[in-house]
């Protein structure tokens, strides 16, 4: 009896967890199932954000509240982490250095300025507006970079607060929904060509999928220049993330009450390298691609759907302005700042 007792013990902990997440990684897979369903019927709806808006709304209905927040918990924190950093491996072969450099020097330049500009703006911006904990952290992140991506891997090597993570996660994604109808409408006033407006909002909408369903709205020659230009932001991620936990352990050095030690480079992170590496050493069978597209897609929908199912619009309330009015101030600093570097550039 001892002898079995002593070997619960030891499996415990992973024993018991994985049953304990079923519930809700069971809520997070009929999320993923309603939000492409919405996708398939609105196809000008993202997958992505209809995760997030349905994570939030799961978390506010008063029958399933509960679940959510209760036995449905361990397993949508577990999306909304782990099944993240998976998604993020993958986003890495939709990126090819060959691609990104083909746009030329003049054109990462500008992409260099454009996130350099919007992080650091929006950063101190959110620090001045006192929001709590995190926040102008992975706000300027998801930014600057990719949307809930960067702020899911921003938050990793931070060690974030689940909260933190999902009030920016929803922040970032109504401006970027709100992109979608808005930036179309500014093509013609602008004076922008297909190619100028694709590269616009490359380089000044957040999520990849909110970037094509914006782009396209101007045809073929402007998606393909937004795909190159997100993609070339995407590639940012990874130093952000090293440079992140990189500060992080040098706060947290010799302190008394340190919590775990993080890595330099997250291993999700390493993961992503690979991923780029893999894809610019030679051509991939198209099949392959398009599979883990697919994957990475419905991994990032079931992992959005567990941090919208983390946001508390009561709470969210009592900081609503300043987080509605940091994000409005970065949306105009990344669309200004991005536009200019495209007239710039393509001058």
């Amino acid at each position: 009896m001892a002898l079995l007792r002593v070997r619960a013990a030891a499996a415990g902990p992973s024993a018991s967890a994985a049953p304990g997440r079923l519930p809700g990684l069971a809520l997070a897979v009929l999320g993923v199932g309603v939000a492409w369903c919405a996708h398939r019927l609105l196809p000008d709806l993202p997958m992505l954000t209809a995760s997030v808006v349905l994570g939030i709304v799961a978390a506010h209905l008063p029958r399933v509240r509960a679940v959510v927040r209760g036995t449905a918990r361990p397993g949508l924190s577990y999306a909304g982490k782990r099944l993240m950093r998976i998604g993020i491996v993958l986003l890495g072969l939709k990126l090819s250095l060959d691609d990104v450099l083909g746009l030329g020097w003049a054109t990462v330049t500008m992409v260099l300025g454009v996130v350099a500009a919007t992080f650091l703006g929006t950063w101190w911006l959110g620090r001045r507006l006192g929001l709590p904990g995190d926040q102008p952290l992975l706000i300027a992140a998801g930014y600057s970079i990719c949307g809930a991506s960067a702020i899911c891997a921003v938050s990793e090597a931070s060690d974030s607060d689940e909260r933190d993570a999902a009030t920016s996660v929803a922040l970032v994604t109504l401006c970027g929904t709100l992109a979608i109808a808005v930036l179309p409408l500014l093509q013609q006033p602008l004076g922008l060509s297909d190619a100028e407006f694709g590269r616009w909002v490359g380089a000044s909408v957040h999520d990849v999928g909110q970037v094509v369903a914006t782009a396209q709205t101007a045809g073929p020659a402007a998606l393909g220049e937004a795909v190159l230009v997100k993609l070339m932001r995407v590639a940012l991620l990874a130093p952000l993330v090293a440079a992140v936990a990189m500060s992080v352990r040098h706060r947290r050095r010799g302190g008394a009450t340190a919590r775990k030690r993080l890595p330099i480079v997250p291993l999700f992170v390493v993961g992503f390298l690979a991923m780029v590496a893999l894809r610019s050493s030679g051509p991939l069978p198209s099949a392959t691609v398009d599979a883990a597209q697919h994957v990475q897609e419905l991994l990032l929908a079931a992992a959005l759907f567990g941090l919208g199912s983390a946001v508390d619009l009561p709470s969210l309330t009592r900081t609503g302005g300043r987080v509605a009015a940091l994000g409005l101030c970065a949306w105009a600093v990344v669309a200004g700042v991005s536009y200019a570097g495209v007239l710039l550039v393509m001058a």
